[in-house]
């Protein structure tokens, strides 16, 4: 590791000064170089820790052997590590010197679900999940981040001699529950540590590697929770008449709550009302008293959240009323806002990723996923999210022209990110990322 170090800050010491004059330009071309030529080197140090985080993900608030991980390797950096922020999340700061706190994040978990990949080192694992076994998967590039976070740690101390200031990498638990952000700020994340300047994240999408898209302003949803029983009188499924049914009330819900969206939501905004689950019954001839519905509502903007909580709770009672059956329970749970891209940082960051990627890195419009990496700009933290893509422009255009199958999305069991192209992106976008900030502050 400190052969890497040294041999990383001789080579950027090819055109870099050890003074950092304030008005001096990023050498984007240089830095980019000096990055990628360590990467050559130590990436397959870093292909051994995805790939081992890869078939070893652990859930929400789980995970623990993934932590540990990670706080090895920053230790190993020569970071300052403290576990178990927000449960199992970690805080890694390095300082050199006076200047900005800039923050990265990472997340830990995995998913609930079954990988289907095939790969040599694909998850057999299993965890408990709200009282039942489930599989363990990195199906959304959680792993993909992990790896390119400790390499963007590791290329950042080889270049020590291009910034000043303090560098905070945390990696927060449960972002796939929308809930490891908000726990680790509880727990003092900006109390105990230096509360940071800039914060910057990354995630893999299924688009082809080496490319990238970036935004300001809306990155992505708001998501909430969405909860709804409703009841009746159950019988026999041959008599109907005698019942009141609480089936075909939750089915007129389920379509009716569709109207919200296009019948009062204005079209041009972004909202979706969707039902992920439906319990109700035990048998096919007989009708229950009582049908569960869980969904997700998700939007950009906290006027068009708060029409369709509203519409959602007014269907849900007139379903009911329709039937004559008792009001429904409702439970909304607000998850978290949409993330928000700070217009300076992103204008300082996209100079620097333009020069480095030409076209390849695009601005895009706001992904409809959600991301509780927005509780750090809510906590007042000027920050940016940028995606970076995971497959091979082959497998791109094949899916496109129809010759070959569709491209796996996150959240897919299929999901399969070719690591080394997309490893090294993300650390040399990030590294530059991170540059800019400090570059940027030293200018003023």
């Amino acid at each position: 590791m400190k052969r890497f170090v040294s041999w990383l800050a001789a080579a950027a010491a090819l055109f870099a000064t050890t003074s950092l004059p304030a008005r001096a330009e990023l050498d984007v071309p240089g830095l980019k170089k000096a990055i990628e030529t360590s990467l050559a080197s130590d990436y397959p140090k870093l292909d051994v820790l995805y790939k081992e985080i890869h078939a070893h993900p652990e859930l929400a608030f789980q995970e623990v052997k993934t932590a540990a991980k990670l706080a090895a390797e920053m230790r190993a950096l020569g970071f300052e590590v403290t576990e178990n922020v927000g449960k199992t999340g970690l805080v890694a700061i390095y300082r050199n010197g006076d200047g900005p706190t800039i923050m990265v994040r990472t997340e830990l978990d995995g998913l609930p679900m079954e990988e289907k990949t095939g790969l040599e080192y694909a998850s057999r694992d299993k965890a408990n999940w709200n009282g039942r076994e489930v599989f363990v998967a990195h199906s959304c590039g959680h792993d993909i981040h992990m790896a390119s976070w400790v390499g963007t740690a590791k290329t950042l101390l080889g270049l020590k001699d291009q910034w000043r200031g303090t560098l905070m990498f945390i990696a927060q638990p449960a972002e796939e529950i929308v809930a490891g952000a908000r726990a680790m700020i509880r727990d003092g994340l900006f109390t105990r540590f230096p509360k940071p300047d800039i914060a910057f994240a990354l995630h893999a999408g299924p688009f082809s590697h080496g490319t990238g898209f970036y935004r300001t302003g809306v990155g992505s949803s708001a998501a909430d929770s969405l909860d709804v029983t409703f009841h009746g009188r159950g019988g026999h499924g041959s008599a109907p008449h005698t019942t009141v049914d609480p089936v075909v009330i939750a089915a007129r819900f389920i379509v009716e709550v569709q109207s919200v969206i296009s019948r009062e939501k204005d079209p041009n905004e972004f909202g979706v009302v969707s039902i992920g689950a439906i319990h109700g019954g035990t048998a096919p001839n007989i009708i229950p008293d009582s049908v569960q519905l869980s969904g997700t509502i998700r939007s950009f903007k906290p006027e068009v959240r708060t029409k369709l909580h509203a519409g959602i709770e007014r269907t849900a009672k007139a379903a009911a009323a329709m039937s004559g059956a008792p009001a429904p329970d409702i439970r909304i749970v607000e998850g978290t806002k949409s993330v928000m891209n700070d217009p300076d940082v992103v204008a300082a960051a996209a100079e620097v990723l333009k020069v480095a990627f030409g076209d390849k890195f695009r601005v895009s419009p706001p992904g409809t996923a959600s991301e509780d990496f927005s509780e750090f700009a809510g906590a007042g933290v000027p920050s940016m999210m940028f995606n970076i893509g995971v497959y091979d422009q082959e497998r791109i255009d094949a899916a496109r022209n129809g010759a070959g199958p569709p491209v796996p999305s996150n959240h897919s069991p299929l999901f399969a990110p070719v690591p080394k192209p997309t490893i090294e992106t993300g650390v040399t976008a990030m590294t530059l990322a991170v540059l800019s900030a400090f570059h940027k502050a030293r200018r003023k």
